[in-house]
């Protein structure tokens, strides 16, 4: 682990407060909003949990030398697309979980159509709180043109699709949705197409999300061009590492550490990179992911020192 670990430890047991504060800010609604439909929103939104997304907004934005307080409400929306997916993904039609961060998913305690509600306000909230929020306007109107592209048919919205309607084909084949003989070593084409579309899939469905984390943080410092396109690169790989250590969670973790089921991409017959590189293999791809993702903030020097060593938590988390 880097030595800025410490730093970097510190920094979030102090930034998450912040966070926290600020959301439960944006949710603070009067009694236009049904009282239920208030306690679905705020169970999702302010369950705690890592709060990466909006981390990584404030800390492109510090990167590249703008105020927290500036970007704090573009962390915040981010949280809230991010709290929106999970209580949909969570439905029955979707992933049907009914753990999430350690406690029953949304549809479990408020039934699925506040569930679902809830997850609609999450979604509008979030360009809400950037149009309202975030100055000049100007800049106000493009982090909410990214956002939507982000969290859109083209971006995460997209990659979920593809994930269900590859896992129904496989369902409704028979098979495990694995095409590898787990080594990634047997060339075959079946073996390259399945990794490539496991990439396209979690470049949307994952990778999309904290790319535009960071690129919500630059905009908001109104960074030049060179910056942006490190960030972007950044989270490229980063969002490709996380997700790989998501799907090795999934099969090595501890079901109490994660917070939520674990074994049950496998169960679904859902692609996944243990299933089509092994393990060992999988683990070594988002090593040298976290070292470009490393080597993309050359620009910024010593100003991405805590983006670096953010890096590293992605790869080393248990949860």
């Amino acid at each position: 682990m880097l030595q800025t670990a410490g730093t970097l430890d510190q920094y979030l047991a102090g930034v998450r407060p912040r966070i926290e504060t600020a959301l439960a800010a944006c949710v603070d609604f009067d009694q236009r909003c049904p009282p239920r439909l208030t306690e679905a929103i705020r169970y999702s939104l302010l369950s705690g949990g890592k709060r990466l997304r909006p981390v990584l907004v404030l800390l492109a934005a510090e990167a590249c030398r703008a105020d927290e307080a500036d970007a704090m409400p573009a962390a915040c929306a981010v949280e809230m697309i991010h709290a929106y997916s999970l209580i949909h993904d969570d439905l029955p039609a979707m992933d049907d979980d009914d753990l999430r961060r350690g406690q029953p998913t949304n549809h479990k305690v408020f039934g699925e159509a506040l569930a679902i509600l809830a997850g609609d306000a999450l979604l509008t909230l979030a360009f809400e709180t950037l149009a309202r929020k975030i100055r000049p306007a100007s800049i106000a109107g493009a982090c909410c043109g990214s956002l939507a592209l982000a969290a859109g048919a083209l971006g995460m919205v997209g990659g979920q699709g593809d994930d269900i309607l590859r896992e129904h084909a496989a369902q409704q084949a028979g098979g495990n949705g694995h095409h590898g003989n787990g080594n990634g070593g047997n060339g075959n084409s079946q073996h390259h197409d399945s990794l490539k579309m496991l990439e396209s899939i979690h470049a949307r469905k994952t990778g999309a999300m904290l790319s535009v984390s960071l690129e919500l943080g630059g905009l908001v410092a109104q960074a030049a061009a060179e910056q942006r396109d490190a960030l972007a690169e950044y989270g490229r790989a980063l969002g490709l590492a996380f997700q790989i250590t998501d799907d090795l969670l999934d099969v090595q973790g501890d079901e109490a550490t994660v917070g939520k089921r674990v074994g049950k991409d496998s169960d679904r017959g859902k692609l996944t990179f243990p299933g089509l590189l092994g393990i060992e293999e999988s683990r070594r791809r988002a090593e040298g992911l976290v070292s470009e993702a490393c080597g993309a903030l050359a620009p910024f020097g010593n100003r991405a020192h805590r983006l670096e060593a953010l890096a590293h938590y992605v790869l080393e988390r248990n949860r």
